[in-house]
Formats: structure tokens, C-alpha cells, sequence
């Protein structure tokens, strides 16, 4: 696992290995803040290079599931800095994943006082958990007004000025899993007829005025973005396959012109090669791979293709010691999916280190 392991660095972008923790929602966030038993989480798994964090609201209303984080209030950012601060005592890089889940919501899950938005009101099928009874259908979401966009991309704006301040090395955007940004742009669910609504170039203005305001506020090399195309998680219909493959090259135009650090790529088999190339064709900056890779596939990923990066999920929830696994090839533990949303430290923290198990 020679490149794997390695360092890595470009324009600028320089980690201690090739290695990044993907974005995971564990549910600990108890009352939405972040606490020392994630810290303990977080710095279990600082061999990565890049660890990027559960999916965390830069506002109220998108705090969609139970006990995710959210970083818009000072006992918020608080908290994220007794992580980051553990983080960084590796030498690993943390990027905060910046996720309002728009309509994928319940309102029992919201502070009091909030409520489910979208980019439409078109409500989600399927169901939700919540603490308070259990799984729920999705909440009937409330249109933005183009004016409450303008306000929510100055949310953004202000939760990543919080995230420099609670020491994060940057903010990865969420504009996947049929969260609120792939609400706008998927045409299914974006019925809008005003200024973010109708042709992709539309769809796609309020992700591209976040990435710009947000490079404007804390440094073009602060940001990144993760993008699943062609996904149909969180009721996303497929639309036109020219079209995705369009929207997507004209977002990596537009994001590289802009010059944010990183495309974080969910990858799946309904991505046609081509549109795999022409982001890579369109994007200068770093391109981190994700889903389903195995250390062998990802080490001949990084060798055979001209992708950058790879990031590992599951691996990493049942494995904090992954790095370690992998230098010495030793088995990976399987992860216990019948904790992997539960409060408290089992199936979080108590996953045994390589250490251990030589002990044993």
C-alpha cells in the first residue's frame, strides 16, 4: 500500500497520507453539540489524513435527523473544538460536512420553533426516525422564498466562519444523499420558476453562491464539496442522463474556477465513465473517491486512475486504527449496524484497536 500510506500534496492540499475518513451520521450529538464522548470518537481515528465529520446543520432547520451536530451556536462550536483540537494532535486535517437536509426531515427532530423547508413543498416519500416516536413519514416542507435562500446562504456563510473559529481546516458541502443542495438540483424536486429554478445553470446558483461567498469569507482552500450523481437517495427521480452529465460538468467548471481544495465523489456503477472524466477533465483540484472500496481496490484506484484521494466509511466506523490495519494487512472488523445511530459509546468507541487483539 505504497501510495496509499504515502503523503499527499497538490496546489497546496498536503496531508500525511491518502487516507480520509468519509462523512458519517452517528447520532451522538446529544441535544445537537458536540461532546467529549465524539472527541474520544474523533481521535481514535486520526491516523487518516483527512477526516471529514458527520453531516452538521449550519442552521436550525436542518437539523433534520435526531442528535446530529450542528455548528451555528456557541456551545456548538465549543464543543467541535475539544474535536478538533484532539484531531490535530496527529497531524490529521479535519473538514466539518456542512448538511441541511432540507426536506429529508421530521419536525420532531427540530429545535422548537423550527420548521421542515425545501426547495419546494413537494413532501418526500418514505419515513424518518425520531426519538420522540419512533419512524415518522416525512414532514410536509415549507417552500423557501427567494429572499429566505439569500438569508440561508449567509447561513452558511456564518457557520463557516464559526467552523474556522472552532478550528476546523475546512468545510466539505453536502450535495448529495437528496439533501437540500441536490434538492436544488435535481428538477423533480425544484419546481421553482424564480431565479433558482428552471435551467441547470439556475439549479445550480445556490451551491455556486455558498462555494463563492464561503471561499470570499475563510479561503478558497477552506472549501470542498461532495457530489453523488446520478443517486436517487432521499426520493431523488432520475432525470435526463445528458442533463445530470451536464449539471455536473458545469459545477465542476464552475467550482474550479472558484478554486475550492476538493470534489469528494460518491461513486456508484450508475456513473457512466464519462461523466467521471469530464469532472476530472473540468476540476483542477483535489478529487477524493468514495464508496465500496476495499485497501487493495483503493490502492489500485489511486495507482491506475487520475482520481487523488480515497475515503473510507464503514471501514473506518468498525476500524479507528485503520491506518495501522492496513500497513500491516491485518484483518478489519466488521461493523455492528444495530448501534450505528444508538447514543452512547457502544458501537462508537469500543470498537478494539490492532493493539488489543495482539494483547488478546
Amino acid at each position: 500500500m505504497s501510495k496509499l500510506l504515502a503523503p499527499y500534496n497538490k496546489n497546496g492540499f498536503s496531508l500525511k497520507n491518502h487516507l480520509v475518513m468519509a462523512p458519517m451520521t452517528r447520532s451522538r450529538a446529544i441535544d445537537n453539540i458536540p461532546n467529549d464522548l465524539m472527541a474520544e470518537y474523533y481521535a481514535q481515528r486520526k491516523g487518516a489524513g483527512l477526516i471529514i465529520t458527520e453531516g452538521t446543520s449550519p442552521a436550525p432547520e436542518g437539523l433534520g435527523y435526531p442528535r446530529i451536530p450542528g455548528i451555528f451556536l456557541d456551545e456548538q462550536v465549543s464543543g467541535w473544538k475539544k474535536i478538533t483540537d484532539a484531531v490535530h494532535q496527529n497531524n490529521t486535517k479535519i473538514f466539518v460536512q456542512f448538511m441541511h437536509t432540507g426536506r429529508i426531515a421530521h419536525v420532531d427532530n427540530l429545535p422548537a420553533g423550527s420548521e421542515v423547508v425545501g426547495v419546494s413543498d413537494l413532501k418526500a416519500n418514505g419515513q424518518i426516525f425520531t426519538d420522540k416516536s419512533g419512524m415518522q413519514d416525512h414532514s410536509q416542507p415549507k417552500a423557501l422564498t427567494t429572499e429566505e435562500i439569500k438569508a440561508l446562504v449567509l447561513s452558511h456563510v456564518k457557520a463557516a466562519e464559526n467552523a474556522v473559529k472552532a478550528g476546523f481546516d475546512g468545510i466539505e458541502l453536502h450535495g448529495a444523499n437528496g439533501y437540500l443542495i441536490e434538492q436544488f438540483l435535481n428538477p423533480n424536486v425544484n419546481n421553482r420558476t424564480d431565479e433558482y429554478g428552471g435551467s441547470l445553470e439556475s439549479r445550480s446558483s445556490f451551491v455556486i453562491e455558498i462555494a463563492e461567498k464561503m471561499a470570499d469569507a475563510i479561503g478558497k482552500e477552506k472549501v470542498g464539496i461532495r457530489f453523488s450523481p446520478f443517486s436517487n437517495m432521499g426520493d431523488l427521480a432520475d432525470y435526463d442522463p445528458n442533463e445530470v452529465h451536464q449539471t455536473y460538468t458545469y459545477l465542476a467548471e464552475r467550482l474550479n474556477q472558484i478554486g475550492i481544495a476538493y470534489i469528494h465523489l460518491g461513486v456508484s456503477p450508475k456513473i457512466p465513465r464519462e461523466t467521471l472524466d469530464a469532472i476530472r477533465t473540468n476540476f483542477n483540484g483535489t478529487i477524493i473517491i468514495c464508496n465500496g472500496l476495499t485497501p487493495e481496490s483503493a490502492e489500485q484506484m489511486l495507482v491506475e486512475e487520475s482520481f487523488d484521494l480515497v475515503a473510507f466509511g464503514r471501514s473506518f466506523l468498525a476500524n479507528p486504527d485503520l491506518d495501522k490495519r492496513i500497513e500491516t494487512k491485518a484483518n478489519l472488523s466488521e461493523v455492528d449496524f444495530s448501534t450505528a445511530y444508538t447514543p452512547g459509546a457502544k458501537g462508537y468507541t469500543d470498537y478494539p484497536f490492532l493493539s488489543e487483539n495482539i494483547i488478546a
